[in-house]
C-alpha cells in the first residue's frame, strides 16, 4: 500500500496566527489490487488545531477576491470616465464643424453640386486590390485637382479651404483633417437640399419645411457616418486613372467604377446627386441601362414623397460606405488633455 499525504495550509497566506501544535493534514491511502482500486480517509483535516475555521479561510479568499474586484472596478471606472471625456469632446468639435459648413454652404448653396463631385471624386481614387486611395483628403494636392476629372473643382476646394481657417481656429484638439471635411461637406450639402426639397414641398414655407424635415426627414440616419469621424489625410497624390470623367463616362463604365469599389447599380442610381451638375440629365443617362433603370424610378417616385424615406435612407447609407473606403479611423482624433484641478489653489 502506497501512502501520499497534501497539506492544504502552505497554500494560504499568514493572515492568521497559526497554531505551534502538528499541523493538521489529510491522509489519503490507496491501496491496489488487480481490478480494484480503493480510497480511504485516515485522518481529518482539523483546522482548529491551527487556528482556523472554514469561516476564517472562506473569509481570506472573500477578502482576496473582493480587493482585486475593487481595483478592477476602479481601473474601469476612470478608463470609462477618460473614454466619455474623449466622445464629449469629438461631439462638440463635431458639431462645430457642422454649424461651419451648414452657415457656408447655406450662404453659397449654388456649390452643392461641386461640393457632392469633390466627396466622390476624392472616394473613388480608392483600389480595392490594393486598399491604397479613398476618401483621404489627397484630391487637395495641386496635381490631383487639376486632373481632367476633377475640371471646375478648384473654386470649391478654395471654398472650403476658407471653411477650415474658421474651424481650425476655434479647434482645441488640432486642425481638421481636409480627408474629413470634404466628407463633412458631402453630408451638410446633402441635408441642405433634403430640407429645401422639404420646404419646396410645403410651397415654401420655411418654417412648415422645418417640421416636415425634422417630424419625417432622414436626421436620424446620420450616426455611423458620423461616427467614422478621425480621417488622415494623405501625403501624397492618389495615382491617376482611377477616376472616371462623369460627364464623358458610359453608363457600363460607371457601373465598372462601383462594381470595382463593392458596389452595384442600386448605389450608382441613388448616387446620381454626386455625378454631374444636372441630376435630372445623369439619370435619364442612367435609365437607358436595364439593370439601373428600376432603381432610377423607384428613387424618383420616392423623391415625389413627403419623407422620401426610401431615397434618403439609401443614399446616406450609401454614402457611409464610400467614405470610410480604405481608411483607418482614428476614433481619439480630435481629443486633447483635460487641465488638472489644483484644488490646493482654491479659494473656499
Amino acid at each position: 500500500m502506497a501512502v501520499t499525504t497534501f497539506s492544504f495550509l502552505s497554500t494560504l497566506p499568514s493572515l492568521l496566527p497559526l497554531s505551534s501544535s502538528q499541523p493538521s493534514h489529510l491522509t489519503i491511502a490507496h491501496s491496489y489490487s488487480p481490478g480494484n482500486i480503493c480510497c480511504r480517509k485516515t485522518e481529518a483535516l482539523v483546522f482548529q488545531e491551527a487556528g482556523f475555521t472554514r469561516r476564517d479561510i472562506l473569509k481570506c479568499v472573500g477578502a482576496t477576491f473582493g480587493m482585486e474586484i475593487i481595483s478592477l472596478g476602479a481601473s474601469t471606472e476612470m478608463a470609462c470616465a477618460a473614454d466619455l471625456i474623449q466622445r464629449r469632446q469629438r461631439s462638440v468639435f463635431q458639431s462645430d464643424v457642422k454649424n461651419s459648413l451648414y452657415n457656408a454652404i447655406k450662404a453659397k448653396p449654388e456649390l452643392i453640386p461641386s461640393i457632392l463631385m469633390l466627396a466622390v471624386n476624392d472616394i473613388m481614387t480608392y483600389d480595392k486590390a490594393t486598399k491604397s486611395g479613398g476618401p483621404n483628403g489627397s484630391i487637395c494636392f495641386s496635381s490631383e485637382i487639376s486632373r481632367p476629372e476633377n475640371q471646375g473643382l478648384s473654386a470649391v476646394l478654395n471654398f472650403l479651404e476658407e471653411v477650415k481657417k474658421e474651424i481650425d481656429s476655434n479647434s482645441k484638439g488640432g486642425p481638421i483633417s481636409f480627408a474629413d471635411l470634404i466628407q463633412c461637406a458631402a453630408q451638410s450639402a446633402l441635408k441642405r437640399t433634403f430640407l429645401a426639397s422639404a420646404i419646396r414641398k410645403c410651397g415654401g414655407n420655411e418654417e412648415k419645411g422645418n417640421l416636415v424635415y425634422t417630424a419625417y426627414g432622414s436626421n436620424g440616419q446620420w450616426g455611423l457616418f458620423d461616427r467614422e469621424f478621425g480621417r488622415a489625410d494623405s501625403q501624397e497624390p492618389d495615382p491617376e486613372g482611377r477616376v472616371p470623367q462623369w460627364e464623358k463616362a458610359s453608363v457600363q463604365e460607371m457601373k465598372d467604377k462601383f462594381s470595382a469599389v463593392g458596389l452595384g447599380p442600386r448605389q450608382l442610381a441613388v448616387m446620381s446627386a454626386f455625378l454631374g451638375p444636372d441630376q435630372v440629365a445623369v439619370e435619364s443617362l442612367l435609365a437607358s441601362d436595364p439593370e439601373v433603370t428600376p432603381w432610377v424610378k423607384k428613387y424618383q417616385r420616392s423623391r415625389e414623397t413627403v419623407s422620401e424615406t426610401d431615397y434618403q435612407v439609401d443614399l446616406i447609407n450609401t454614402l457611409t460606405k464610400l467614405s470610410c473606403l480604405g481608411q483607418q479611423i482614428n476614433y481619439e482624433a480630435y481629443t486633447y488633455p483635460v487641465k488638472k484641478v489644483d484644488f490646493g489653489k482654491l479659494k473656499l
